[in-house]
């Protein structure tokens, strides 16, 4: 067992000598959003630091490379501000409430702080601002920039200050806007850089309109509800709250927007040469790897690779907490090797989405290989390990077992957005699905009821709180959590159960090295505690991005929000003229489907006409049918109920549903006050 691992996996045998739980966990403290550290996850971070090589410095030195131009407090404030408890010198001096890999990364990523210089003249990086960064490069007549940050608000004021600040060319325009993949940290920002330039040409990844929809959109409410919770948006920003989001400081808040690209790469195979503004770029496909559309990009003329989101200063997401398709290990690796293979003996210049540049060829391909291997090796041996009978829920920790130390060793393989242990686990998902097949695991009661059967097995929630008392003074924090979440489950207004497992879940996120495992654990003791939701994420489904959707993509949309049980005795059909598309839409055995047709269907109850602006303006519910027909920007024939059989079905999804049992009664609430 490698010693970082037995770090990790002995950290609950700690025990304190003489202190109870009372003792632990009093509530002196008020107002700074959680407890302190217990003893035993002192020693644990203390222990885990001991491991780590704060000798090597690289990245930070990286990081100070190029800068131009600090923040000004407006731009500054958009994230970064709130997070200056953060010292620049304290990388090696976390406090007992952070584990000290995360601390390190927190304080690297709080050093992005303004406008870089990649290549002198050629290509510009604004980093801090947001999740991700924006870059710029210089084409013939004016810039080219390469992903657009999460919100209007933050990529407006970043575009301000970059030509504010850049030594040369500020007076020029933005010609062009790339998306490298279908994630809305680096798209959400469009519409900013189209307001400010109307010409300017929009280009994006294979499928990247498609993929948005699948993700952002289809499962959208959920997806914001649990990213709330991995990035930790209701977190106070302090040594017991957020730190870090692992890729930057956080998400800027505001407008998630999307510009449909004017140019989606049309691979016919993996690499497709395109020359825009005078510049000519290599564009490898990568989709399947970090996102289901993806690329990276190669200039030739100025030896800079831009590899996106493939690489950045630490272990990514195989599968990410918020929810999203599965990603393929194998595939990431292998397209991480292509760029090895195709531009390693040239490349001088290695730029991304987030994390610092890298420069000198050695450096890159050294980078590159140990990026490659750490993703081969989570699907390799997650593999073997399946292969000799391990199943997912042994799998996060015994992958730790079999890391080699090159791996262990080296930050920017780390587990501060992509923990190996949830990867372990996405790659026996991808290949075996979630059923371990043992015949208990088939088919489990649901939580509620499985949860109140437990808590009478085991002797009754008075009985379970008693021995939790007792394992949690012995740092047996995992264990406690899965048993009072039992109890909660089954009474979400026992107090004590509550208190209890929001003091467990809040040692766990003192503990964790992923950014997203720590706002996951301190987020659930936070609704916990205060017994209610609070603000979450910005909705990625945004009236902006739905306004971009094709109308085949709208009804997908909508046919998620039909009750099916309402649905079954409306059925209807019609044929929707939206431009020069045509859609057959039906309404049958609960169900609304839709499909691209020729010519209308003659048997449809209604034919309706209209342009793509009013199609839109009536799903998002901003006008009426009867008011576009009146104004006549619409027309219908037929059955002129079709509408409103259609709109007695939908439901309207709750935005704050609940992870967490919900409860009227709070614990512990002066914490967040």
């Amino acid at each position: 067992m490698k010693f970082r691992y037995k770090i990790l996996f002995y950290a609950a045998l700690f025990s304190t000598s003489t202190a109870t739980y009372a003792e632990e966990h009093n509530l002196s403290i008020k107002g700074v959003g959680g407890k302190p550290a217990t003893q035993q996850t002192q020693k644990a971070n203390e222990a885990y630091a001991a491991t780590l090589n704060f000798n090597d410095v690289r990245a930070f030195e990286n990081n100070d490379k190029g800068l131009i131009a600090k923040f000004d407090q407006k731009t500054g404030d958009i994230i970064r501000n709130s997070f200056n408890f953060i010292s620049d010198n304290s990388a090696d001096k976390s406090p007992p409430t952070v584990n000290p890999s995360l601390w390190r990364q927190a304080v690297l990523n709080q050093k992005a702080e303004g406008l870089y210089e990649v290549l002198p003249s050629k290509i510009y990086q604004i980093r801090g601002a947001d999740l991700a960064s924006l870059s710029f490069i210089k084409g013939k007549t004016g810039w080219i920039v390469y992903d657009v940050l999460t919100t209007k608000e933050a990529a407006a004021q970043s575009l301000k200050f970059f030509l504010n600040n850049v030594p040369e060319g500020g007076d020029l325009p933005i010609v062009a806007m790339l998306y490298s993949h279908s994630h809305a940290d680096h798209f959400g920002g469009a519409r900013a850089i189209k307001e400010a330039f109307p010409r300017v040409k929009v280009y994006g990844s294979k499928n990247i309109t498609k993929e948005t929809v699948d993700e952002n959109v289809l499962a959208g409410n959920a997806m914001s509800r649990r990213a709330a919770y991995q990035y930790g948006a209701t977190l106070m920003r302090n040594k017991h709250g957020i730190v870090d989001a692992a890729l930057s400081k956080g998400i800027s808040t505001g407008e998630i927007t999307y510009v449909t690209p004017d140019y989606e790469l049309n691979l016919k195979s993996d690499v497709e040469n395109l020359t825009i503004d005078g510049l000519k770029m290599v564009f490898l496909d990568a989709s399947g790897t970090e996102a289901p559309s993806e690329m990276v990009t190669y200039i030739p003329s100025m030896k800079a690779l831009w590899t996106g989101e493939v690489t950045y200063q630490g272990m990514h997401n195989v599968y990410t907490l918020r929810g999203a398709k599965v990603r393929d290990s194998l595939k990431w690796s292998k397209k991480i090797n292509q760029m090895v293979t195709m531009w390693g003996g040239e490349v001088e210049v290695l730029f991304a989405a987030h994390s610092a540049p890298i420069w000198s060829t050695q450096e890159i391909v050294n980078y590159l290989k140990m990026q490659r291997d750490a993703y081969g090796f989570t699907h390799n041996q997650t593999l073997r390990l399946a292969n000799n009978g391990y199943v997912l829920q042994d799998l996060g920790d015994k992958i730790y077992e079999v890391m080699p130390e090159s791996i262990q060793k080296t930050w920017h393989t780390n587990g501060y957005h992509g923990t190996y242990s949830h990867n372990a686990r996405a790659v026996y998902n991808m290949y075996l699905g979630y059923f371990d097949m043992n015949p208990a695991n088939l088919n489990p009661l649901p939580v509620k009821a499985e949860s109140t059967m437990f808590v009478e097995y085991m002797g009754g929630a008075s009985a379970i709180l008693k021995k939790a008392k007792k394992d949690f003074i012995g740092g047996h924090y995992r264990f406690v959590a899965s048993v009072l979440n039992k109890v909660v489950q089954a009474d979400p207004d026992n107090l004590e159960a509550r208190a209890m497992l929001a003091d467990a879940y809040e040692q766990m996120g003192y503990q964790a090295e992923g950014a997203g495992w720590r706002n996951i654990y301190l987020t659930g003791a936070q609704e916990l505690r205060l017994g209610k939701v609070t603000p979450g994420a910005p909705k990625s489904a945004s009236a902006d991005i739905l306004s971009e959707m094709d109308p085949g993509m709208l009804l997908d949309y909508i046919a998620v929000q039909v009750d099916a049980l309402k649905a079954q005795y409306k059925p209807f059909s019609m044929n929707i003229v939206v431009d020069d598309e045509i859609f057959f839409v039906e309404m049958s055995n609960g169900n609304l489907s839709n499909i691209l047709v020729d010519k209308p269907i003659k048997s449809a109850d209604a034919t309706i006409k209209l342009d793509g602006d009013g199609f839109t303006k009536i799903l998002l519910g901003q006008a009426r049918l009867t008011d576009l027909i009146e104004s006549k920007e619409a027309t219908l024939k037929g059955d002129s109920t079709v509408l409103s059989k259609l709109v007695s079905t939908l439901v309207k999804f709750d935005e704050k549903f609940e992870i967490v049992p919900f409860s009227d009664k709070t614990v512990d609430s002066n914490l967040y006050q």
